[in-house]
């Protein structure tokens, strides 16, 4: 094991929990020991680092009612129930209401050993899943760059989470400036291959010897690396433009893939740029391997259907360019902020990119607008716009969050200052503040 994963045993007879404790103690784990379940429940949160071996038939609190109070604080938390000679409908009862097992007394130790190790390797997937989705909702490393909170980022994130924890080959795709290189990198970041190789391909960017000698081999006797097949294994290989793979380079890689097995020994992560063009990726390869590495998919979503991300994007990229050109972040009108919202982005997040910095460097200069660079970047955007369906509404309030937001960044969380800056009182604020999901803590 990695880490000794924790083991609560909790039982009125002290011999049965000395017992227990030993022999679960020689096989590698941290147990700690409890009398009663009042006095368990008092050290077991919803985040317990292990599991749980408790009796059935305890004075005061039974292993029933503790064990309904455990599912009801972390119904993901393995219990394992222990039951006298007789106790089946009991035991039915445990299993009923969520317990992970149960063991009949006189049980076998290596029986208890077996289910100890089943129920910490759910718990420890368990634990780890939930460690990567704060990571993915509160930002950090380089999941913190999925930034946004649209419906599409929410999905992206999860199917990120989801797929980077299977072992099936994947397919990302998506317009261009999206981001799809960086979906590969967190989906490898975030699985159980995240410590071994992570090879990238370009597809596009050599001829086809090249390539075909790059992923395959021999190597030029001068090249000291091994082919990207080779080089990738046990890890992942990210093929950019996928599409542009000859015949007989998609015959030699589904060879390979075919020769792997499953699971496969190399995950292999393909990204596809076709849907700006009008045509697909299942189009573009032979049928058999592409759903062979599109057994897994991820669309990426284009920036334009992300709502207000749009705003908070255009936020933190200013912020970051204004710190690293050492002035001000520009300020966005109400207009600005609409026509932000509203823009076309061909470019998507790329173009986002190029346009914050763009802000940033002529608001240094102190003339232009992040308007007049809309315009420039869409000569056929109107000054307002407006989208049909889509009331003045969410307009305002993706102002008013944005500014809040902004407002909030800049006094680091200090509510007082927020309040005198923007001239709302204290109970509006606080309103605003929970209506669009923003938490003082976060600024702090």
């Amino acid at each position: 094991m990695t880490k000794a994963m924790k083991i609560a045993i909790v039982d009125d007879e002290k011999d049965m929990r000395q017992s227990i404790s030993q022999w679960l103690a020689l096989s590698g784990y941290d147990t700690e020991t409890f009398s009663s379940a009042e006095e368990a429940l008092g050290a077991l949160g919803s985040d317990y680092p292990g599991i749980v071996i408790s009796d059935i038939k305890m004075p005061g609190m039974d292993g029933i009612q503790f064990l309904k109070k455990l599912m009801g604080s972390d119904s993901a938390l393995p219990v394992i129930m222990i039951t006298g000679h007789g106790d089946v409908p009991m035991a039915v009862e445990a299993m009923r209401i969520g317990a992970f097992d149960f063991l009949e007394k006189p049980f076998n130790p290596d029986r208890m050993s077996e289910l100890a190790k089943k129920a910490t390797n759910a718990r420890r997937l368990t634990l780890d899943n939930r460690a990567l989705r704060r990571e993915l909702s509160d930002g950090g490393q380089l999941m913190s760059k999925l930034i946004g909170q649209s419906p599409a980022m929410e999905r992206l994130r999860e199917d990120v989470l989801d797929l980077g924890q299977a072992d099936g080959h994947v397919l990302i795709e998506g317009e261009t400036g999206t981001g799809k290189t960086l979906i590969a990198h967190a989906l490898h970041a975030v699985g159980s291959r995240a410590g071994k190789k992570f090879v990238l391909i370009s597809c596009a960017a050599m001829d086809e010897d090249a390539l075909m000698q790059r992923l395959f081999g021999p190597m030029q006797p001068d090249d000291t690396r091994l082919p990207a097949i080779e080089e990738a294994r046990g890890g992942t290989l990210v093929l950019e433009d996928v599409e542009s793979l000859s015949d007989s380079a998609q015959a030699r890689l589904l060879s390979v893939i075919n020769d792997q097995g499953t699971p496969p020994e190399t995950r292999i992560v393909a990204i596809c740029n076709l849907q700006d063009e009008g045509r697909t990726c299942e189009s573009a390869l032979r049928p058999d391997l592409f759903y062979r590495l599109a057994a897994l998919k991820i669309t990426v979503p284009p920036l334009r259907a992300r709502g207000e991300d749009i705003l908070t994007l255009f936020t933190r990229l200013s912020e970051q360019f204004a710190d690293e050109y050492g002035c001000d972040a520009p300020k966005v009108s109400a207009q600005e902020a609409a026509q932000l919202l509203q823009a076309p982005w061909p470019g998507n997040v790329r173009q986002l990119i190029n346009l914050a910095e763009r802000a940033v460097l002529q608001s240094r200069r102190g003339q232009g607008t992040i308007a007049s660079l809309l315009m420039n970047d869409h000569e056929d955007m109107q000054p307002v716009m407006t989208t049909e369906g889509k009331p003045l509404k969410e307009y305002v309030e993706a102002f008013e969050r944005m500014l809040i937001d902004n407002t909030m960044r800049r006094h680091k969380g200090s509510i007082s200052s927020v309040m005198d800056e923007l001239c709302l009182p204290r109970r509006t604020l606080n309103e605003k503040m929970a209506k669009y999901g923003l938490q003082r803590s976060d600024y702090l």
